[in-house]
């Protein structure tokens, strides 16, 4: 004879909880919401190595000559310039990355906002029979 378990996380058809079609909705919408959050952790992570590779370049010109010429990628194209406008573009570049990662991470905080409500409303109503926590 076999016994059943009666363990956390083990799935259990006689359950009485009723998940309505709004409840499944708000469900869905935390899904899509936690992948979305992913993307936007994934992306500042590229963004912010970005922007450090920008520091290193930054550093690494600043030891060149005044006069010589820094091959500059624009594009597909590298243009030579001069120490001061390689410089300029690069602290230009800085400043675009750092106002790109401030945005994603504002946008991180509004998905974990909401995600905090849906949650609120999904625990409350289905207790220790749902799990929205990330396997981390």
């Amino acid at each position: 004879m076999a016994s059943t378990s009666n363990s956390k996380g083990t799935f259990q058809p006689d359950s009485d909880i009723h998940i309505s079609y709004e409840d499944q909705q708000k469900i869905n919408v935390f899904a899509r919401l936690n992948e979305k959050l992913e993307d936007l952790k994934d992306e500042v992570k590229l963004k912010e190595n970005d922007l450090k590779c920008l520091e290193d370049a930054c550093d690494e010109i600043s030891l060149f000559d005044d006069d010589e010429q820094i091959p500059y990628l624009i594009g597909e194209v590298f243009v030579y310039q001069d120490l001061d406008t390689t410089q300029k573009c690069l602290e230009d570049a800085k400043v675009k990355i750092s106002d790109e990662i401030s945005n994603l991470k504002s946008k991180s905080e509004e998905i974990k906002d909401q995600m905090t409500e849906l949650k609120a409303h999904l625990y409350g109503k289905f207790g220790s029979h749902i799990n929205l926590e990330a396997d981390d």
